[in-house]
């Protein structure tokens, strides 16, 4: 794209460069930080163990409890670390009752991706969102997360009906699920202890960010500092943790979409929106949450996210009212975000794992759950949005 772009003296160096978002950048680098010196401590793992003894192996309760752990947790880390911290367990968990694995872990990622909906921190596109429209953590939990509590609710109720016949099954040893000290999962208790309350005071000052006059991406970087200093890791270890590869990715993406507006393909798109708002905002609104959706399932939630965010900052800059457009695309991207296997991040991983298992959750496969997932998830945030517009509220 610079080479492109610097050959048709439309795009050069300077310009790539003033493209990237480097707040979403630091924000992203900050909590990677955080949850390396988090995720060797065992405390979800101990979370996840203790759910799943406390429904005392019902199967259907045991996917309830996992799954509100892993959507809890999937809002103040990213969901492909969510992920991977609750996989381990669940395939302990269903080796021990003797169980197929795949429904609760198929229920874990698509809750999770909703969970990650409720939050400024829970999904790469709410942080591209916030970073870009310049919402506050808070103005997510009181925009999104009542919406994402009653997607997920429905989620629910389709995963339990869907999986039915797998969740009625008695299980076996489930004597010894009740035998597992779920505390021995717990490695280190000193950093636990003093990683809670670093994630503590990083939640804390993200609800009070903008009072402050904090980037978003300053505070995830004073959680990761506050960490650093009190826990004092082996920093090659820490720096092993750090997703160097999605960071590239993310200042590529940022790159590339600043190459189109730079050349003015993005334009005829900004005309359209502008079209559309003309003729109703409740369209507009249903509009993009449906085409942030389908676009999510064929290109993945981030680059969709990224492409999009020139379009209504350009918009905003000409004074229009787009506000009701950054919520309906945030609902969109994320809830879009079961729609197919390559949507999301955590899709993918799934997928990966379930070949390595010997058991492919096949395209075909997700469609019958995701795809279902997916759309009664954006028939919720479409009648949430028409209703808050009815209001007022957006």
């Amino acid at each position: 794209m610079i080479a492109f772009g610097t050959w048709l003296s439309f795009y050069d160096m300077h310009q790539a460069v003033e493209s990237i978002d480097f707040g979403t950048i630091m924000l992203l680098f900050g909590m990677m930080v955080v949850v390396g010196l988090f995720k060797e401590t065992g405390f979800f793992e101990y979370l996840a163990i203790r759910a799943a003894k406390i429904a005392k192996g019902k199967l259907w309760l045991i996917l309830v409890y996992l799954g509100l752990v892993t959507s809890i947790v999937s809002m103040v880390l990213d969901n492909v670390t969510t992920i991977i911290i609750m996989v381990p367990v669940t395939l302990s968990m269903a080796d021990i009752l003797g169980i197929n694995a795949v429904p609760f872990l198929i229920s874990e990622i698509l809750l999770s991706n909703i969970g990650g909906v409720a939050t400024l921190i829970g999904d790469p596109p709410n942080i591209l969102i916030g970073s870009a429209a310049d919402f506050s953590f808070t103005d997510f939990l009181t925009h999104l997360a009542p919406i994402a509590v009653v997607a997920w609710v429905v989620t629910l109720l389709i995963i339990l009906f869907l999986f039915r016949s797998v969740l009625t099954r008695k299980p076996k040893n489930v004597e010894r699920l009740m035998a597992m000290n779920e505390a021995r999962a717990i490695i280190d208790p000193v950093t636990t202890s003093r990683m809670l309350k670093v994630l503590g005071v990083t939640i804390l000052l993200y609800l009070i960010h903008d009072r402050m006059a904090l980037e978003p991406g300053l505070v995830a970087l004073i959680g990761a500092c506050l960490g650093l200093v009190w826990v004092r890791p082996n920093m090659d270890e820490i720096l092993r943790h750090i997703h160097w590869d999605v960071l590239l990715f993310f200042m590529a993406l940022f790159v590339i979409v600043g190459g189109l507006e730079a050349g003015g393909i993005l334009i005829l798109a900004g005309e359209g929106m502008q079209l559309l708002l003309g003729h109703s905002i409740i369209l507009a609104a249903l509009v993009i949450l449906w085409i942030s959706a389908l676009g999510s399932g064929v290109l993945s939630n981030v680059p969709f996210t990224i492409a999009m965010l020139p379009i209504f900052k350009g918009l905003a800059g000409q004074g229009v009212p787009v506000d009701i457009l950054w919520w309906s695309l945030a609902l969109g991207v994320g809830l879009g975000g079961n729609l197919t296997p390559v949507a999301a991040a955590a899709n993918v991983y799934f997928v990966s794992l379930s070949e390595s298992m010997g058991k492919p959750f096949t395209f075909k496969r997700w469609l019958k759950t995701g795809s279902i997932v997916s759309i009664a998830s954006c028939v919720v945030g479409s009648l949430a949005l028409i209703l808050a517009i009815k209001l007022g509220l957006l």
